[in-house]
């Protein structure tokens, strides 16, 4: 309901929570909480603990691909890592998925243009061997209209550029050519699948990342090509002779592994059932360290918390941290998360997720209803300083916190500068050096300062059990 109502209207409004009208009262954050997530702000902008707890978990860790025996020791990492940092509760949570392993891999061109290719086995793909002439497509339809076994014997390639933007907006249609190619491979007939890597470097570090075949479909083995790698095919290619490329690739699925999500809270001190989520991943792809993908996101929330616990006194509501399992290939831990606590989800005051690099935060918007929408504000001017702008409308939830939103969990998005993020993501540079210490401070500060009014507040941010669709009107 609107501010504007009365007390006497809202109460009796009120009376009518037996047949299902309850008012919503208007979310608002006391002064007195403004004025310490002032304080917080300021000391988390002086703080280093986000880039050594990252520096920690890439160095003593490093890949941490799902399924790994490092996925195993990521998790005792976080277990440790929590309770080091004094985190009143930690406890794991199971999450069950397929394992995909990567062993070898090689391409190279034959015949009179002889030399190597620099690729990466896509998740996902499988074993194989196959030499063959490539065909080169524009994009990801030119390959879908391709008719039915005109790629009988030959290798399928997709050579789509991705565009740079701070917020990521080319990656949607570079992700679908990883994710909806090799089908399309399938279908048209063709014995094997590259392409152009998923990224906005020029460097020869391929992009790996998940991929998957329809139901249906025989899987092919599937590459991705680093962006130098890539042109050289093409302008091979355009010398308009037939060009032969000859791909082997060790890996693939190999039963199923149980891994944890890893969860630390900073008990509330008024209403510790109530939770405010923040997290980050904590598998990586296994060609670099995983450090912008994410251990920066698992650092940063760890220190945003660990900030908010050193506090003489904890806001009203526990901060929960997630370390979340295997979000690379399927979002399994942010799926888990939301199964295990369904019943749960009008608890959850609102979740946030780092998963997008390590760059400065420009924007904060959240699902705020009408009636938290002056909260909402409150946290707006508070991150302002920050040099983060308040977008609401704008956005959605994070990978790993989708789920839970999809069964009613409020969300909020601190938008991170992802200009040269995907010049790393999933490739070998994806390591420590790439974290900048004054961008990832001003990360936890923001966090500190969300997570912390968000628990403050009086009143909700609207988090309440979805609707199933076959029950709505």
């Amino acid at each position: 309901m609107r501010a504007m109502l009365s007390v006497a209207i809202a109460t009796c409004l009120f009376a009518a929570t037996a047949s299902g009208h309850a008012a919503e009262r208007e979310t608002r954050i006391p002064d007195k909480a403004i004025a310490t997530a002032a304080q917080l702000r300021e000391t988390a902008l002086k703080s280093d603990l986000g880039y050594r707890i990252t520096e920690s978990l890439t160095t003593q860790v490093g890949p941490r691909l799902a399924g790994s025996e490092a996925d195993a020791r990521a998790v005792a990492w976080a277990v440790a890592k929590f309770k080091e940092l004094g985190f009143d509760k930690v406890w794991t949570e199971p999450v069950t998925f397929p394992k995909w392993e990567r062993r070898s891999e090689s391409a190279q061109v034959v015949g009179a243009h002889m030399q190597p290719l620099h690729l990466t086995a896509l998740g996902g793909s499988p074993a194989g061997k196959v030499e063959a002439e490539v065909v080169r497509f524009a994009d990801l339809a030119a390959l879908e209209a391709a008719p039915a076994g005109s790629l009988a014997g030959k290798i399928a390639f997709i050579d789509y550029k991705m565009e740079r933007a701070r917020d990521g907006a080319g990656y949607g249609p570079g992700s679908r050519v990883r994710s909806k190619g090799p089908s399309a491979a399938i279908r048209a007939g063709a014995s094997a699948y590259l392409m152009r890597s998923a990224g906005t470097d020029s460097h020869r570090n391929p992009h790996t990342g998940i991929t998957r075949f329809d139901d249906g479909l025989t899987p092919i083995p599937s590459a991705a090509l680093a962006v130098p790698d890539a042109d050289q095919l093409a302008r091979l290619l355009a010398l308009g002779k037939p060009v032969t490329v000859r791909v082997a690739l060790d890996c693939g699925w190999d039963g199923t592994y149980t891994s944890q999500n890893v969860i630390g809270e900073i008990r509330g001190s008024k209403k510790p059932d109530e939770v405010v989520l923040i997290g980050g991943h904590l598998d990586s792809w296994d060609l670099g360290t995983g450090a912008i993908d994410d251990a920066a996101g698992v650092g940063l929330t760890m220190a945003a918390a660990k900030l908010i616990g050193d506090l003489k006194q904890h806001p009203a509501r526990t901060i929960r941290v997630v370390a979340f399992a295997n979000e690379e290939q399927g979002l399994h831990g942010g799926k888990a998360y939301a199964v295990a606590h369904a019943d749960d989800i009008a608890r959850h005051q609102i979740a946030a997720e780092s998963d997008f690099g390590a760059g400065r935060i420009y924007a904060y918007s959240s699902s705020a209803p009408e009636h938290a929408r002056a909260a909402d504000a409150q946290i707006a001017q508070a991150l302002a300083p920050l040099g983060i702008e308040y977008t609401p409308g704008q956005g959605g939830a994070g990978p790993d916190i989708g789920p839970s939103a999809e069964k009613g969990a409020a969300w909020a998005r601190l938008a991170q500068d992802g200009t040269d993020y995907f010049d790393f993501h999933h490739t070998p540079d994806d390591t420590f050096d790439k974290i900048d210490p004054q961008a990832l401070a001003q990360n936890v500060a923001a966090y500190a300062v969300f997570a912390y009014l968000a628990a403050s507040a009086d009143g909700d941010f609207g988090s309440k059990p979805a609707t199933p669709p076959s029950d709505m009107k």
